[in-house]
Parts: structure tokens; C-alpha cells; sequence
């Protein structure tokens, strides 16, 4: 898929997932799922639901999950805080553009350009916060997330991108 058609598809995911609203409750029952979802697939990853104001509503780490995944989010999580869009979308317009995240004036210390965080952009308001997932290949974490939205959404037939778990 070439690098414009992925960089449409990820901003119709974004567009489509979209909450009504999103309470703490919300977090609780979205996360449960992502952790059900995680186990019944085997999927060693860690989830993360935090709000744009440094609240983390859900947080879970299969066995195998450690630090590095905790930091991977939390850069993650930055990116969506800064660029309100998923961090994977980021990563394919900085490939499309041919940029750094440093043309963009963020640090590789704090962002990432790499898929596993998804905003969560309440109608009317924007966004709000971000789904995390860490512990799979970028691609997959970004898959998961959404596959998980668009399920607890009861939203079918979301665009997709190819992607092996």
C-alpha cells in the first residue's frame, strides 16, 4: 500500500472512531476488553488509557512486559497529546514528507513516531486522550487498538491496514 493510501486510511480511522463521550467507566469497560482480547489471542502487551491531563484511567501488562513498554506509551502518549492524531499516522506523514520527528520541533526522547497510540476524540470536543498498546510490532500494536475501538464502538467494516500479528 503506498505511503498516501495508508496516511488516508488512518485518518478515517480517526475519523470514524469516534466517543460520544468517554468517562472513567468507559476507560474500565474498553481496557477489560483490550485485556480479554489480549489473552484470548495471546498477546503480550501492555494497555493503557490516559487522559491529555496526566491521568492514566486503565493500565495492564501481560507477564513479559516491563519498563520499556511503560516508556515506549509514555512516548506514544506524548505524540498524540502534541499531534492529536494516531502516533502511527505521525509515522507514515513524516515517511511521506521525508521528515524527522525534529522537523515537527519534538524530541526523540519524549515522542515517537511509531504506531501503538490512538486518540480518543470525544464529538464536539476533540481529543482527549489516547489508547495505548505496547509489546508487539508497531504495526500490530496501532492494528490491535483499533480492531478493540471499533468493537467496543460497534462500529464495523473500519479501513485497515495489512498487518501480521
Amino acid at each position: 500500500m503506498m505511503l498516501e493510501e495508508s496516511v488516508k486510511v488512518l485518518t478515517m480511522q480517526e475519523e470514524i472512531l469516534q466517543f460520544s463521550h468517554f468517562t472513567n467507566e468507559d476507560a474500565w469497560e474498553l481496557g477489560s476488553y483490550m485485556v480479554e482480547e489480549a489473552a484470548r489471542n495471546d498477546l503480550p502487551v501492555a494497555v493503557s488509557i490516559r487522559l491529555n491531563n496526566g491521568y492514566t484511567v486503565f493500565q495492564y501488562g501481560f507477564s513479559g512486559t516491563n519498563c520499556s513498554n511503560e516508556l515506549w506509551m509514555k512516548r506514544k502518549e506524548n505524540t498524540v497529546r502534541m499531534m492529536e492524531m494516531s502516533s502511527l499516522r505521525l509515522y507514515m506523514l513524516l515517511k511521506l514528507k521525508q521528515e524527522t520527528l525534529e522537523d515537527r520541533g519534538l524530541n526523540g526522547k519524549d515522542y515517537v513516531a511509531r504506531g501503538g497510540a490512538f486518540p480518543i476524540r470525544v464529538e464536539g470536543v476533540g481529543v482527549i486522550g489516547s489508547v495505548i498498546v505496547s509489546g508487539l510490532d508497531h504495526m500490530a500494536d496501532h492494528d490491535f487498538a483499533v480492531a478493540c475501538i471499533s468493537q467496543y464502538l460497534r462500529i464495523d467494516n473500519i479501513p485497515r491496514l495489512p498487518v501480521n500479528y
